[in-house]
């Protein structure tokens, strides 16, 4: 494994490329930012937001939210330019308390808002399937949130949909892919977090078509027809977490009171009891965790040092969300050892070993970490 000279990601994430001068490029991306001129970005979205208007039929954009920070930001960007939003949720079925008020909140913001609930025995069949198959179970949930929304602007004619963070500019993507205009096929197989599958992938013995309906995204030409326009907010204003967290603070956003529920941030991931799962996945995929992604924003932002995170993580120690993974495993019907047992089929052994039945990665960031039993083999 590599790790970036200025943050520590590691050469294993995905879309990451640490080039000769040991840079990662979603370092480098961080750093094109501080040339961009915002002012102009922000006149390119006036008018979008125009166009968009003289489109409208009612609705003039379709914000997908959560109820977190960021889509409490979001939608109040849109008010602020004078957008009639429809606010757009995919139900997940482990939202938390907090999660549901924050949620609440960002209604009284004022727009309308369903709040879209995929059948929970069809959920739990595609959360195993896509456990078992892939070792992820975030593809159900990215594929909702890609597919709810541009089907439901599809049908109403909503000109515009505004997403947020742009993952092809965090995280390495073509001059095209940075661009934060349309999102297209190509764009959700690298990005879309869904194995570079579509919902017709999945129908079969154990999910049929009829099933899978709400996972089935609109086609380009069904989009091009209704006049959808998919824009990132992230292209047209600076994307950043703590200033996100200003702004839905204000507006009555409430972080945990506790500490983080997975990785560095109190205010992040706090809807969903089932995402510090995906997270905790990427620990066998690829070496790292939710901690080392926070932590690398901390340093992009230059609000901490690289020697700082390397710190934090050195005295983290295990961060397996234990709590949840036996919420997951009751969901769709596992025990914990055979929750850990499939987990482990999908170990990279590139970067992992085993010495007397302990997992161990030989190039791991910290030489001197406590690889405890959680890692037995």
């Amino acid at each position: 494994m590599i790790y970036c000279a200025k943050c520590v990601t590691p050469s294993t994430r995905p879309n990451v490329v640490v080039g000769r001068d040991g840079v990662c490029n979603a370092c480098a991306n961080a750093a094109e930012k501080r040339d961009i001129d915002w002012r102009r970005r922000e006149a390119a979205f006036r008018k979008v937001v125009a166009h968009a208007k003289s489109k409208s039929r009612g609705y003039d954009a379709l914000v997908p939210v959560s109820g977190g920070k960021d889509s409490t930001w979001q939608v109040a960007k849109c008010l602020e330019h004078g957008l009639n939003v429809l606010a757009v949720t995919w139900k997940t079925p482990a939202r938390t308390a907090l999660g549901q008020r924050n949620l609440e909140n960002l209604i009284r913001l004022g727009v309308d808002h369903i709040d879209y609930q995929v059948n929970p025995n069809v959920e739990r069949k595609f959360l195993l399937e896509s456990f078992k198959k892939y070792g992820s179970t975030a593809i159900p949930m990215h594929m909702a949130l890609i597919a709810i929304p541009l089907t439901i602007a599809a049908r109403f004619s909503i000109p515009l949909v505004v997403w947020g963070e742009n993952a092809a500019f965090e995280y390495g993507g073509s001059n095209e892919e940075k661009r934060g205009f349309q999102m297209d096929k190509a764009w959700i197989a690298r990005f879309g977090v869904t194995h570079g599958t579509t919902a017709a992938d999945w129908v079969g013995r154990t999910l049929s078509a009829k099933e899978m309906t709400p996972y089935f995204a609109p086609t380009e030409n069904e989009l091009r027809r209704a006049g959808v326009l998919a824009v990132f907010l992230g292209y047209y204003f600076p994307w950043d977490p703590e200033e996100s967290l200003r702004v839905a603070r204000r507006l009555g956003f409430q972080a945990r009171k506790e500490g983080p529920k997975t990785g560095y941030y109190n205010f992040a991931d706090i809807d969903d009891d089932f995402i510090s799962i995906h997270h905790y996945l990427k620990w066998h995929k690829f070496g790292f965790t939710r901690l080392f992604d926070n932590l690398c924003i901390e340093i992009r932002n230059g609000r901490m040092t690289r020697a700082r995170a390397v710190g934090i993580i050195a005295s983290s120690g295990d961060q397996t969300p234990r709590e949840d993974i036996a919420a997951f495993c009751r969901f769709v019907g596992l025990t914990p050892n055979a929750f850990h047992r499939i987990a482990d089929r999908f170990r990279n052994k590139a970067i992992w070993t085993s010495s007397g039945g302990i997992w161990r990665m030989k190039d791991f960031l910290i030489k001197d970490w406590r690889w405890n039993e959680i890692h037995r083999k």
